[in-house]
């Protein structure tokens, strides 16, 4: 399946993250991210399971693309 320009597949989501350039990988988690209080709070259990689903694509896509990407010391604790 093809979004409405015919040129990215689409998934039961939305568009395959391998598809998207890294602009637009961003641009969705950051959507998905301001999104997910209300989604949780708020949001029908299928708006919920969708929200799940699509976060772990998109994340798992970004730490495919960024395997070694760049940790901040400070975030870490003793048991990492």
């Amino acid at each position: 399946m093809t979004d409405a320009r015919g040129d990215s597949p689409l998934m039961e989501t939305g568009i395959d993250p391998a598809s998207l350039s890294d602009e637009d990988l961003f641009r969705e988690l950051s959507s998905l991210y301001r999104t997910r209080l209300e989604t949780l709070r708020h949001g029908p259990d299928a708006a919920l399971s969708n929200h799940f689903k699509r976060t772990a694509e998109l994340e798992t896509e970004y730490i495919t693309r960024y395997p070694s990407r760049e940790v901040d010391p400070d975030r870490l604790t003793q048991a990492f």
